[in-house]
């Protein structure tokens, strides 16, 4: 074999989960790098909405009308934006939105695809969710049913682009 090619792994099936946080943007790199490696392979993006932000959005729903297909519309604007463009062709590339308790709902989609490897950041943006999306992280890496790469946010500050 030579170094530019990479044998056919048995790992297919690479979840990436993102909260649009600075090191949620970093770890794709790896999620990225991980499906390049795997040809045929199909790397999912995953994106909660946590259950309480939903319910509070809900109660606007009727007061405003499109406000659930605004939240979407800049969902998928960033995803647009910032992730699609760095998929490179051939690579099959797959999103999901969810609503519902972060971890619970991104173990559950692990079990659904039966997804080989779940990639993600430890730090989300503000304090509240630094320690919240830290517990997440926990929570997904002690739960899951496959492999989990956890990228830290002092990871980032050791290598920068």
């Amino acid at each position: 074999m030579d170094s530019g090619t990479f044998p056919v792994s048995p790992y297919q099936k690479i979840l990436f989960c993102t909260d649009f946080s600075e090191n949620a943007d970093y770890a794709f790199n790896f999620a990225v790098d991980a499906a390049v490696r795997r040809p045929g392979c199909t790397l999912y993006l995953l994106h909660v909405i946590p259950e309480s932000d939903a319910q509070f959005w809900k109660t606007y729903i009727y007061e405003v009308d499109g406000i659930d297909e605004k939240a979407k519309q800049d969902i998928d604007e960033k995803i647009n934006l910032d992730y699609r463009p760095r998929v490179p062709a051939g690579v099959d590339f797959e999103v999901e939105i969810r609503v519902g308790k972060d971890y619970q709902v991104i173990l559950e989609f692990a079990e659904e695809r039966d997804i080989d490897v779940i990639i993600i950041g430890r730090q989300g943006r503000g304090g509240l969710q630094k320690a919240l999306f830290g517990n997440v992280t926990e929570k997904v890496a002690r739960k899951a049913p496959c492999a989990v790469l956890i990228i830290p946010m002092d990871f980032q500050k050791k290598h920068p682009r």
